[in-house]
């Protein structure tokens, strides 16, 4: 089922997300209608506060572009990007390599509004998967961007606040008038 996605201003997008304990029916039907939601939306990602809910909680498919990474090492092995799209994962835990770049961001949770966002270039990231195994992953290009930009979202962070100043101040008038938009003014 496709679930409406929660927008600017909602105060849940701010929340720290709780972590899950525990796995049920309710949650894999949940991750279902992530995905479909996600697809439907036309995104690389979701997390569960983009659909109203404070859990930690994300998913993740960038399959449609199978060169937007240099490598992939799944658990230490190389490994191929669609043996693990869509990628589903609760309770993330991220370090970060040293390098940065910069690349375009948007998010479904904030429409039309698009933004060159400065993140570490690679990660190497544990994350637990529903059936209580937990996939060490290190990679880098689109796949890390949208591990950490969902990350984020588990923690209360939007891709806007990792923004310049100048570019921040320059975007408050609009922020402002969508969440107005969104019913949060």
């Amino acid at each position: 089922m496709v679930l409406e996605i929660t927008q600017y201003g909602n105060p849940v997008l701010r929340q720290r997300c709780r972590p899950i304990k525990t796995v049920d029916d309710d949650l894999r039907q949940l991750v279902a209608d992530m995905l479909e939601t996600m697809a439907d939306a036309n995104g690389v990602g979701l997390a569960a506060p983009q659909i109203d809910r404070a859990i930690r909680l994300a998913v993740v498919d960038v399959s449609h572009d199978p060169e937007c990474i240099s490598f992939l090492k799944v658990n230490g092995e190389d490994a191929a990007l669609d043996s693990i799209m869509p990628l589903v994962f609760i309770n993330p835990e991220i370090e970060f390599g040293k390098a940065k770049e910069s690349d375009l961001e948007g998010c479904l949770s904030i429409h039309d509004i698009r933004a060159e966002v400065r993140r570490p270039a690679a990660i190497k990231a544990k994350l637990p998967q529903l059936d209580g195994s937990v996939l060490e992953i290190e990679t880098d290009g689109l796949l890390a961007r949208a591990i950490q930009h969902e990350t984020d979202h588990l923690n209360g962070v939007l891709f806007i606040d990792r923004l310049p100043a100048v570019t921040k101040v320059s975007m408050k008038n609009r922020l402002k008038r969508l969440a107005i938009e969104n019913g949060f003014g």
